[in-house]
C-alpha cells in the first residue's frame, strides 16, 4: 500500500522544527517552572468533534502544567484566534470525514496555523480530518479497529524520536483509515494491521494519531503528548492552581467592583464552598451566602453542614427552610427533566427573596450571584458538533448552567466554570478550607430527587433513602474506603420484591447501591467491594431500614451511564 505516492517504509530523515518564535523556548517538560514567562502561560485549544475522550485531552494537558481550552470543532476562526492559542488539537468523534456534511476546520485554519507558526495535533477523527482536507483521502477501513491493540513506530520521525522501543500497545477506536497521505506528509507509526495510526509534517507543524493518546489505556500516550507540547510545540509550563486563584481573584474584584453586594447559594457541596470562599476573599462582608434547605437533603444534612460552614469556613451564612413549598409542587413529577427544571425555578423564587431580605438589611441591591459551575456542567448541559445536533448529545441539564432570567437582575459569578472536580479540590486547598470537607463526595444540586426514580413524594420514599444511605455511607468510612471512592450514594427504585422477613412473606422497596471511582466524573468505574462487604451493607439495611427487602449494587461505568441515576 502506498501513502503520498511513498512507500510505507519511506525513512527520509524529518526535519525537527523549532520553537516557534513568538513563543517562549522549549522545555524537556519536567523542570519547567510555572509563571509562564515574559509572554504569559501558553493556551492549547482543542476542538471537539463528538469524542467520547475529549474532555480527556483537556485534562491531560492541564496535568502536563498547561492551561487548555475546550471549543465546538466548529467554532469559528475569529473565537479559536481570539484565544491566542499556542497550540491546537483536532479531536476524535463519531463521524467519517468523508461523508457530506461531516463536521470540519474554518477554511483558512490550516494557513493561519502554518503562517502563525502553530503546531496542529489531530487525535483520530481529528487525524482523518487533516489528511481529508490537505489533499489525502480516508476511506471506510477493511477491518475496523477498536480497544487495546500493538502499534509500531519510526522512531527517527519527530513524533517518535525521544522514544526507544518501536512497539506500543494504544487504545484504538476507528472504523475509517487513511489511504492516502497528503503532500509533505510521512506515516511513522502503524497498526498490526497495516493502517496508518500516526503522521507528520515537521516542515508545517502538523501531525496526526489515530489512536488516543489521552487513554490510559494507551501505554506511553501521555509521554507523547508531553514530547508533542514541550519539545516539538516548545509550550511552557506555566500554568497552575495558584495562577487561578490570583486572577480569578482579580477577576472577582474588577467585575464586582468597590461597591457592589453578591448572593451565593451555598448547597453543603464541596464547589459552592469553594466559590464563595474565593469570592469572599476577593470582596469580604460584601459576600451574603444562604443555605436553602429544599426538602431534599440527606439525613442531618442541615444540621451538618451549617455547623460546617461556622465551624471551619466562617463564612457568613442565612439558613433558609423552602422543604415545604419545594416538595409540594414536587408532588407527582417522575419525568427527571422535569423534576430538575422544578427544583431549578423554585430556586430562582428563593433567590428573590432572599435578594430582597438582604437589600432590606444593608440598604444595596445585591446584583451579583455567585453559582459553583463546574466544567462538566458545561460540557454535559452545552452539547460542542456530529450527531444530527451538532456534535455530541446534551447529558442531562444543570441547574447551575443556561443562564438566569433576566427579570432575576443577577449577574453571574462562575469562578469555577472552567475547571474540573479535582482541579477545584486543589484550589480549596489553597485557600485553607479543611480537607476533611474537600474530601466530601459530590452531591447533586438536585439533591435526592435525582436519586429517587420517579415522584419523590411517593411511599416515604426520602424517609427510606435518607436512611439507606445513611448506613451505607457509615459502613465505607467504618472500613476505611470513603477517601478511595469519588462519589457513593443510594437510590430508590419504584419497583417492589418479593422477600421473606421474620418467617413471613414482605413486598417491600429494592435500593440500589453506587461507588464509583474517578478523576473528574467524565468517567468513571465501579468501585470494586470486597463481597463481605456488600453482604454485611444488604443485611444491615434490610435489617434495620423498614420496608426494604431487597439491595442490588450498580456495575456500570460511565459511559455507557451517568453517574446518577436521574
Amino acid at each position: 500500500r502506498v501513502r503520498s505516492g511513498v512507500p510505507l517504509s519511506h525513512t527520509t530523515p524529518p526535519l525537527v522544527p523549532m520553537a516557534p518564535a513568538a513563543k517562549k523556548a522549549k522545555t524537556d517538560g519536567a523542570a519547567a517552572p510555572p509563571g509562564g514567562g515574559a509572554t504569559g502561560p501558553d493556551t492549547v485549544v482543542v476542538l471537539d468533534y463528538g469524542s467520547q475522550y475529549t474532555q480527556l485531552i483537556t485534562r491531560r494537558v492541564r496535568e502536563l502544567g498547561v492551561y487548555s481550552v475546550l471549543l465546538p470543532g466548529d467554532a469559528s476562526m475569529e473565537r479559536i484566534t481570539g484565544l491566542n492559542p499556542s497550540v491546537v488539537i483536532l479531536s476524535g468523534g463519531p463521524n467519517s470525514v468523508h461523508l457530506a456534511g461531516a463536521p470540519t476546520v474554518p477554511p483558512t485554519f490550516f494557513t493561519y496555523c502554518e503562517a502563525n507558526k502553530i503546531p496542529v495535533l489531530g487525535i483520530c477523527y481529528g487525524m482523518q480530518l487533516i489528511v481529508q482536507m490537505l489533499g489525502g483521502e480516508v476511506k471506510p477501513a477493511d477491518v475496523a479497529e477498536y480497544g487495546r491493540m500493538p502499534v509500531h513506530t519510526e522512531n527517527d520521525s519527530t513524533l517518535y524520536g525521544q522514544e526507544m522501543d518501536k512497539s506500543q500497545q494504544v487504545w484504538m477506536s476507528h472504523g475509517d483509515e487513511a489511504v492516502k497521505l497528503p503532500d509533505g506528509f510521512r506515516c511513522v507509526g502503524k497498526s498490526d494491521a497495516g493502517a496508518v495510526v500516526a503522521i507528520e509534517d515537521p516542515a508545517r507543524n502538523i501531525y496526526g494519531l489515530q489512536y488516543h493518546p489521552e487513554v490510559t489505556h494507551s501505554e506511553r500516550g501521555k509521554d507523547t503528548l508531553r514530547h508533542f507540547l514541550f519539545n516539538i510545540a516548545g509550550v511552557g509550563a506555566g500554568w497552575s492552581m495558584q495562577n487561578v486563584l490570583e486572577e480569578q481573584i482579580a477577576i472577582v474584584k474588577e467585575k464586582v467592583g468597590p461597591t457592589a453586594h453578591v448572593i451565593c447559594a451555598l448547597s453543603g457541596g464541596v464547589d459552592s464552598a469553594v466559590a464563595a470562599t474565593l469570592v469572599h476573599k476577593a470582596i469580604g462582608d460584601r459576600l451574603h451566602c444562604c443555605f436553602v434547605d429544599n426538602g431534599l437533603l440527606r439525613h442531618k444534612e442541615q444540621e451538618r453542614v451549617m455547623k460546617m460552614f461556622k465551624d471551619h469556613l466562617h463564612l457568613p451564612v442565612t439558613c433558609i427552610d423552602d422543604s415545604v413549598r419545594l416538595l409540594g409542587k414536587l408532588a407527582g413529577v417522575t419525568d427527571p427533566e422535569k423534576k430538575r427544571k422544578c427544583i431549578g425555578a423554585q430556586f430562582i423564587e428563593v433567590f428573590k427573596e432572599y435578594k430582597a431580605e438582604v437589600e432590606a438589611k444593608t440598604g444595596v441591591r445585591p446584583t451579583f450571584l455567585v453559582q459553583g459551575t463546574l466544567y462538566p456542567d458545561v460540557i454535559e448541559s452545552c452539547p460542542p458538533p456530529g450527531s444530527d445536533q451538532k456534535h455530541s448529545h446534551t447529558i442531562k441539564s444543570h441547574h447551575n448552567v443556561g443562564g438566569l432570567p433576566k427579570e432575576l437582575g443577577f449577574e453571574l459569578i462562575e469562578p469555577l466554570r472552567m475547571l474540573f472536580k479535582d482541579e477545584v479540590r486543589k484550589l480549596g486547598l489553597l485557600m485553607d478550607v479543611p480537607p476533611a470537607f474537600i474530601q466530601r463526595h459530590p452531591f447533586p444540586g438536585p439533591g435526592l430527587a435525582v436519586r429517587i426514580l420517579g415522584d419523590v413524594c411517593a411511599e416515604g420514599a426520602l424517609e427510606t433513602i435518607r436512611a439507606v444511605d445513611e448506613i451505607y455511607i457509615n459502613c465505607i468510612k467504618e472500613a476505611g474506603l470513603y477517601d478511595q471512592i469519588w462519589q457513593a450514594f443510594a437510590v430508590f427504585l419504584p419497583i417492589k420484591s418479593v422477600g421473606v422477613q421474620g418467617d413471613q412473606r414482605t413486598h417491600s422497596h429494592v435500593v440500589g447501591l453506587r461507588a464509583i471511582t474517578s478523576q473528574d466524573g467524565m468517567t468513571a468505574d465501579w468501585f470494586q467491594f470486597e463481597p463481605k462487604f456488600l453482604q454485611d451493607v444488604s443485611a444491615k439495611i434490610c435489617n434495620e431500614v423498614k420496608n426494604v427487602n431487597r439491595v442490588v449494587y450498580d456495575i456500570t461505568s460511565k459511559p455507557p451511564s451517568t453517574v446518577e441515576w436521574e
